[in-house]
Order: structure tokens, then sequence, then C-alpha cells
């Protein structure tokens, strides 16, 4: 197994002291408390990041308040935005295999993974870049008496407070930063405490593009305690959150209490449907990839497999076939193409799924088990004999864990599929195309994949229905999350 050789950048970024960024400034945090910063390919130390203090928090707020409500950028003309956030971007695209690595480092995946994610975070820059010109009002014919002007004015909202996971570290938090950066907002960025690094170096980043101070904002730290403090912080206008259900119903809790606006990018228990008459060649490679992907710790992977009981031997036998060919290595051998698990916590919470569904009355096919001696590998895992009733089926597991039961008939798939807390994805394989568009409207989810596991495009709204969220994420719907209408009423000729 030869791992790549880190890039000098790499190694020289993982030995700075890693502190938070408040205004334009690099600071220590109040306390001496930090956090490991763990490689889950081995379990080593990397180095350390900055545990913030409340302290911190509220400093960090109010110099993103200060940047709102005193400094240039909301003001700022809308082609000068757009060029600095395409110079932000061609940074990034300079010091990709940077990003790619410290990705790689902090999360596990595989580089070829991360460097796809790089491209895709640079992506969802250029893309919001493209709309901070586009940001219209619009005119309106009215019936009052009398003649008027009336029209609408897009402003931005605020002091955004941004909370991004840890499985698509950079991907995710150039979603949000995408839409409310072009939006004209000032932001308080708190990344996942088990992957931060990216984040961190994209500050670096947005300074030396010019992004004036106290634009961007970064807090790192645990979530109970630093992130708690940001989304119940007075100062933020708007919450975008992006986690487990669980942790979004508490977001969604002090977003009420301070009537803020609040976006939220849950959990979700995705249902994939195949069909007596799907394309198996294509359905089987694709519905595994589909779960195994990024270690199966992707929001919408198609977790659920209904599979009709003419194809179901066929169909479950092939997929744990392409889950045992898949190579499994740490994240920086070039050839990986299943990293580890982010966590110790993580391994021990998808492990005790599979525990749990083994003593409900499951059957592993196959996996199941850790890989290797050190890290936190676990093997692609097919679990069947499973009803909807059990754990493993209801709950969120987020690894490389696939529950399979068998269906008769498109009324009662349907009826399981829909049989869950969560709502926001769903997969159809079926060459018929009446079929097909039928069973996408009824499935009660946010996302649905015809014929394809996988589906996502910075141009298309991305959200759930149920417990999987609240608001649309991506596309012009994403920038709106960011944006507050004011309509101006102007007589110009009275009525009464």
């Amino acid at each position: 197994m030869a791992l790549i050789a880190l890039a000098p950048e790499t190694t020289s970024f993982l030995g700075k002291d890693k502190k938070i960024l408040i205004g334009a400034d690099w600071r220590d945090p109040s306390s001496d408390s930090a956090i490991d910063i763990v490689n889950p390919a081995d379990g080593d130390v990397l180095g350390r990041i900055a545990d913030a203090a409340v302290a911190d928090v509220d400093r960090a707020v109010m110099a993103a308040r200060k940047a709102f409500d005193e400094g240039p950028w909301p003001h700022m003309k809308p082609g000068e935005r757009v060029l600095l956030m395409n110079r932000i971007a061609n940074l990034m695209e300079a010091n990709a295999e940077q990003l790619a690595q410290l990705e790689t480092l902090d999360n596990g995946k595989p580089i070829n993974f991360a460097r796809g994610d790089i491209a895709a975070a640079i992506g969802a820059i250029r893309y919001y870049a493209g709309w901070a010109d586009k940001i219209q009002g619009s005119t309106h014919n009215i019936n009052m008496p009398g003649e008027h002007h009336v029209y609408t004015i897009k402003e931005p909202v605020g002091v955004a407070a941004l909370v991004v996971p840890w499985n698509y570290p950079l991907v995710m938090a150039a979603m949000k930063l995408g839409p409310c950066l072009a939006a004209g907002c000032t932001a308080v960025l708190k990344p996942a405490e088990d992957t931060s690094l990216t984040a961190l170096r994209l500050g670096e980043i947005m300074l030396e593009a010019g992004l004036p101070e106290g634009v961007l904002n970064i807090v790192t730290g645990y979530g109970h305690t630093v992130g708690a403090a940001l989304v119940n912080h007075p100062a933020i206008d708007k919450i975008a959150f992006t986690g487990s259900t669980a942790t979004g119903k508490v977001i969604a809790h002090a977003a009420a209490e301070g009537l803020k606006k609040v976006s939220l990018e849950l959990g979700g228990k995705s249902p994939n449907i195949i069909m007596p008459d799907a394309d198996l060649e294509a359905a089987i490679p694709a519905s595994a990839l589909g779960i195994f992907y990024n270690s199966g710790q992707t929001c919408t992977a198609p977790s659920r497999l209904y599979v009709h009981e003419d194809v179901k031997d066929e169909v479950i036998k092939g997929i744990a076939e392409f889950g045992k060919s898949l190579k499994i290595a740490p994240g920086l051998d070039d050839e990986s193409q299943l990293g580890p698990l982010v966590s110790a916590k993580q391994f021990e919470r998808v492990t005790g799924y599979i525990e749990k569904g083994l003593s409900e009355g499951a059957e592993v096919v196959s996996g199941g088990v850790r890989h290797g001696n050190s890290g936190y590998f676990l093997e692609p895992t097919v679990i069947s004999g499973t009803t909807n009733d059990m754990t493993v089926v209801r709950e969120e597991i987020f690894g490389p864990v696939l529950v399979t039961q068998s269906f008769a008939s498109e009324d009662e798939v349907i009826a399981l599929a829909n049989d869950s807390d969560y709502g926001l994805a769903g997969c159809v394989w079926t060459r018929d195309v009446t079929a097909a568009h039928t069973m996408a409207r009824k499935i009660k989810a946010g996302i649905i994949g015809v014929n394809t596991a996988m589906g996502a495009d910075w141009d298309v709204p991305l959200g759930g229905y149920k417990q999987s969220g609240i608001g649309r994420e991506n596309s012009r719907d994403g920038l709106e999350l960011y944006l507050n209408t004011k309509s101006v009423f102007t007589q110009l000729k009275a009525g009464w």
C-alpha cells in the first residue's frame, strides 16, 4: 500500500497553530482548551484546533454585526462582489490539492473523492458569484384607488450563523457561504469539531482574496458550547445548519426563541425502489455506490433498499458482491475506494446499529465487521430480513450499511417507502416511464432519482420533507434564504 506524499504546503499548514478568525485577525481563543485533530485512518493525532469559548463566539458575532452594519460589503456594487467571489474561487483552485489532502487527513475519505469535493466547493462559490449581480426586485400593478408606483427590493438578511457537518466539510461550507456572500450578508462559520481544517484554510484564502474585515468569522469548538452560543446569540439574524435531525430540532427551538430565519438540512433514511423490469446492470452498481460512497456518510444515501420479490436474490447478491470488491484503504492511498468512518464515536455508533439489527432478527449478508487493525474502517454491510418496525430501518445509521426487504406490488412499496419520519431523498428503478414519474410524485421526499442513485447540482434545490429539514439550499432557492423582501408604495395620485 503506497500513500501519496503530502505537499509541503499541507505539512506546513498542519504545523501551524490553529486559531480562530475574528474580523481580519487570527486570534487565540479565550481559554487554553483545545481539541485533537485525529486521522481516522490510523487514530494518530495530527495536531490541535482551538476550542473556543462563549466569549469568543460573542466577539465573532459582533465583528460580523459591525461588518454588516458599518462595513462596505452589503453596499458593495454587485459587480465588485462577483469579482471578489471569483477571486476566492481562483485561489481555492490554486490550492486545490492542499485542500484535498487536508480534507482526507481530517475526514478520512479517499483522496480522489476529496479532490472531487474541492472541485464541487469551488463550483458553489462560482455559481453564486454568478447570482450576485442578478438579485432583483419587481414592480407591481395594484388595485388601490389612485395611482401608485409599487416595487420590491431584495436586501441581505444580515448576520448569518453557518453550522456545517463533518461528512462533506468544505462542500457544505461553500454551499452556505456562496449564497450568503452573494446576498451581501456577513457570517460566522462554525465547522464540525472533527473536521475543521479546510474551513480554517478557506478563511485564509478568503482574506488573501481581499474579503473585507468581519465578513467571514470562524470559530471552532464543540456543538454543545460554541454551536449553542452561536445559534442563540441575539445579534444573529439567520441560521443555516446541516446535520442530524436531533440537533436540528434544538436549533429550530433556538431560532423560534429569537424569531430568526432558519434553514435546516437534516437526516435521511432514503428508500431505493427496484422494480422487476429495472435495468439491473445499471441498478445494482449504482445502488451499491449510492450507499457505500463516502463510507455511507451521506445524508441522501439510498440506505433502505426495497426490491421486488422477483429480482430480490439477484439484486442483494449483486450489491453484496460489489461491496466486497471495493478497495478499503486509507484515504491517502490513491487506489482507495472506501475510507474509514470519521471517528471512533461514529464507528461505535454504526457497529452498534448493526448489533441492534441482529438482536431484532435481521441477518448480515455481507460485511458488518471492522476491516484491519487500525483506524475506523468498516466493511460494506448488507442486511436482509428487515421490516419497517426495526431500528435499523427507522433510524439514520450514517455508515456503509444497507437494509433490504422485498415487496410484491407498487402500492405496497410506496407505503413502505413513505413509512418513515424522514423525507430527504428517494430512488426508483424501472423501464416504465409512466410508473417512474407516478412513483416519483407519490414518494414523500424532496429529491427523487429515477434510474439513478445520486443526483445533485448547484442549480437544483436541495431539501427534505418531514423531519429531513426546513427550506431549500442550492439554486435561486438557496439564495433567497439570505434575502429579505421589502415592499415600497409610492402614491403618485390620490384616489379618494
